[in-house]
């Protein structure tokens, strides 16, 4: 009882916004779209089953659950299948959030959880970073005797590894009893996703000697993992084992775009180019991995010819491929060639820009000198600006020397990160550069008085 207290008290804000949601969904479309008339929903569950499952956007899956909220179909027909069906569904089309909304529903209407209705929330709480809801349903699972479930032990490990909760994550690996394949595979994604690269390989390691033999997903993870370290020798051995795991035929396409990216992260993007060219069937991931790897290198021509040829062969560029074109206008200073891929990509392609995005195109305004407008692009985002827009805001501020608005990003950058003395040290060599002693004498005290520790620089020779 305490429990289901605690889930009421948590999320029941969200709950009725979900609500509110679907009823915006109800009242402004035409819901004569699904095709299907209410008398069909209530004398067909298995009719409405299908309807949801083949759902092939968010608009269609809403309109058909705003007709479910109507006709009253999930208290004629309270049974767990239908709820778990229209959150698996709601995850398959990227809205993990509204999955677990569905879940929160679930419980309230007092309907238990079977088999597969944990495994699906885990997966929702895994992709929203949620480790309360994963910590509830962990509860939950103890609660129903399913805390040994093989889906269920996978997916708390992977929730509560990329909701930084490593130790638990590790608890729930070393409680398991019967320790399978996809629980390794949970263990070393969360480790390689959450930083710790070394763990992963560790975990990896350790898996060999207890027998288990690996598989492409664990191939994927082990493979970002060294990506993530930057070992080049590691990197040919793994590249060499992943053909050793698939004697029997090639590596599937997944396994190769992560050897792309893991030689791409170790600076060898000629190796990488072998591997693309030799894979004979190339997605749109094979592709990014190639412009985010030539992005990050320098390598401006190249990243740019590749999303040409990508283009050419008729793949559709998703919003991490702009990521890495943006990129590399930003290394090869193209303020217009910047622009054309910000707006193709809203304009041809309906990709809507995220923090990235915004992100490379404030550093390429702003390392051009083109300061009013990158501040004006800050200003007309339509999702608040993290530290480190505000960053590349700064750091052009000091460049060109613009001290009214250096003042202004430095207060925002402030209020994000107070414990962050680069902001003051930036904001002092700002006031330096311009004559301003005064001010510079007034942000010194500043972090004489608050003791903020100035990190040391340093050379690394090699």
């Amino acid at each position: 009882m305490h429990k289901h207290k605690l889930l009421s008290r948590i999320q029941l804000s969200s709950f009725r916004n979900f609500n509110r949601n679907v009823a915006s969904v109800s009242a402004f479309d035409d819901i004569s779209n699904v095709h299907t008339s209410h008398q069909q929903i209530l004398s067909n569950p298995k009719e409405l089953a299908i309807l949801v499952s083949t759902c092939s956007n968010l608009k269609q899956l809403r309109q058909v659950f705003a007709q479910i909220i109507q006709t009253r179909f999930l208290e004629l027909y309270p049974a767990s299948f239908h709820y778990n069906n229209i959150s698996r569904t709601y995850i398959r089309l990227q809205s993990p959030r509204e999955a677990s909304r569905v879940y929160i529903a679930m419980r309230r209407a007092g309907i238990s959880p079977d088999e597969f209705t944990l495994p699906i929330v885990l997966k929702a709480a895994s992709r929203n970073l949620d480790v309360v809801l994963a910590g509830q349903v962990h509860g939950f699972a103890v609660k129903y005797g399913m805390e040994n479930d093989m889906y269920c032990v996978s997916g708390l490990i992977s929730s509560y590894s990329k909701g930084g909760r490593f130790e638990m994550a590790q608890k729930v690996f070393l409680c398991s009893p019967v320790r399978k394949l996809g629980h390794w595979n949970a263990i070393i994604a969360g480790l390689s996703q959450g930083g710790r690269g070394k763990e992963a390989l560790h975990m990896f390691v350790e898996m060999m000697e207890s027998g288990i033999c690996p598989d492409d997903m664990t191939m994927v993870c082990v493979t970002s993992a060294c990506g993530s370290l930057s070992d080049l020798n590691l990197a040919l051995q793994l590249h060499k084992f992943a053909f050793q795991v698939n004697r029997l035929e090639k590596p599937d396409v997944l396994t190769m775009n992560s050897v792309i990216d893991m030689y791409g992260k170790c600076g060898r993007m000629d190796l990488a180019y072998k591997v693309f060219c030799d894979m004979e069937e190339k997605n749109v991931s094979s592709w990014t991995s190639m412009i985010v790897g030539y992005a990050a290198h320098g390598h401006v021509d190249d990243a740019l010819r590749c999303f040409s040829c990508m283009i050419e062969a008729g793949i559709t560029p998703n919003h991490v491929t702009f990521v890495g074109v943006l990129t590399a206008c930003v290394h090869g200073g193209m303020v217009q060639e910047g622009k054309y891929y910000f707006n193709m990509m809203k304009n041809s392609y309906g990709i809507e820009p995220m923090l990235p995005h915004y992100g490379c195109m404030i550093d390429l305004l702003g390392r051009a000198g083109m300061l009013d407008e990158a501040n004006l692009m800050v200003k007309g985002m339509p999702m608040k600006p993290n530290a480190v827009i505000w960053g590349c805001l700064m750091g052009a501020c000091e460049k060109y020397g613009n001290v009214k608005l250096g003042e202004w990003v430095a207060k925002h950058l402030i209020e994000l990160e107070p414990g962050n003395s680069g902001v003051y040290v930036v904001l002092s060599n700002i006031y330096a550069n311009s004559g301003m002693w005064k001010e510079l004498e007034r942000v010194r005290k500043i972090l004489r008085e608050r003791k903020l520790a100035i990190n040391p620089s340093y050379s690394l020779l090699k």
